[in-house]
């Protein structure tokens, strides 16, 4: 059975816990998605299901072959597998693989910040604020020393293009999956912005 699905972040909102603290909450449409592809040990070397979510408006002739007729979908998404067991294509999976308690690992594109500097994208302190320091307020400071070895090193914290990458998010916890409406509701913040996709998989355990 495949333990996961694509969605698209709706939004966020808040919720009262039963403490009466206040608890952030996502919103994802997540599916229904479709098989479009199985993948076996045998033949590609791998066990993994091809998913399909979202409508596309235009495909060209591969893509409609290789869909074969099951849909114009715009995402396509492989989910790794143990066994492919029963699973055949044009299956339909949807949000019932979820319910109240169950964790999950989700992966996003995270918001882009363009380039930024060493104090947003790594919380340096910057430099002294007296003692002569005019302009170095925001300033990494030394990135490296001189004859030894003579370089900066790889991996060195510096301002640089901050965000826009792939994140995963483990161990959220669903607080209500809808499947009349292909609603799955987080607790917490995950990955990205408005309308980003986002795959959804399940992380075991749960109440």
């Amino acid at each position: 059975m495949v333990q996961g699905i694509i969605g698209k972040k709706l939004g966020m909102g808040q919720i009262f816990a039963d403490d009466g603290k206040v608890e952030a909450l996502t919103a994802i449409e997540a599916g229904p998605c479709v098989v479009i592809q199985v993948k076996t040990r045998d033949k590609e070397g791998y066990n993994a299901a091809q998913l399909g979510f979202g409508e596309s408006k235009r495909l060209n002739s591969p893509q409609k072959g290789h869909l074969k007729k099951l849909g114009q979908f715009k995402h396509l998404q492989e989910f790794r597998l143990a066994d492919t067991g029963d699973i055949k294509v044009g299956d339909k999976i949807d949000v019932s693989l979820f319910k109240e308690g169950d964790l999950v690992n989700i992966t996003g594109v995270s918001k882009g910040k363009g380039f930024a500097g060493v104090v947003k994208r790594h919380h340096f302190a910057g430099g002294p604020k007296t003692h002569g320091q005019s302009d170095r307020h925001r300033a990494p400071g030394s990135i490296g020393s001189t004859t030894s070895p003579g370089r900066v090193l790889k991996g060195m914290r510096m301002a640089g293009h901050m965000g826009n990458s792939r994140v995963t998010v483990r161990h959220l916890q669903v607080y209500k999956a809808d499947p009349e409406r292909n609603l799955l509701l987080i607790r917490g913040a995950v990955p990205g912005a408005k309308n980003g996709l986002l795959l959804i998989k399940k992380a075991g355990g749960g109440k």
